[in-house]
C-alpha cells in the first residue's frame, strides 16, 4: 500500500510576526482620538470663539490620526 505525505503547514497569519506592535499602535490612535474630541467638546463649552478654533485644529488632528492609521507613509 502507498504511504501519504503529510499536509503542509498552514502559512502564519501576519499578527505572528508582531502580536503587540499593531495592538498597541492601534490603541495609542484610539487614546488620542477620545483624548482630542473630549478636549474639544470641553473647548466648546467656553463659548463661541474657543469653539470654532478648537474645531478648527481637532480637525487637523483627526485627520493627521486617520492618516497615521492608514499606514500612508508605508
Amino acid at each position: 500500500m502507498m504511504d501519504l505525505a503529510p499536509p503542509p503547514r498552514p502559512p502564519e497569519i501576519g499578527l505572528m510576526e508582531r502580536p503587540n506592535g499593531r495592538i498597541r499602535r492601534n490603541l495609542r490612535l484610539m487614546s488620542w482620538t477620545s483624548i482630542t474630541v473630549f478636549l474639544t467638546a470641553w473647548f466648546c463649552t467656553m463659548g463661541p470663539i474657543p469653539a470654532i478654533v478648537s474645531l478648527v485644529v481637532a480637525k487637523h488632528i483627526l485627520v493627521a490620526i486617520l492618516v497615521m492609521g492608514l499606514d500612508v507613509d508605508r
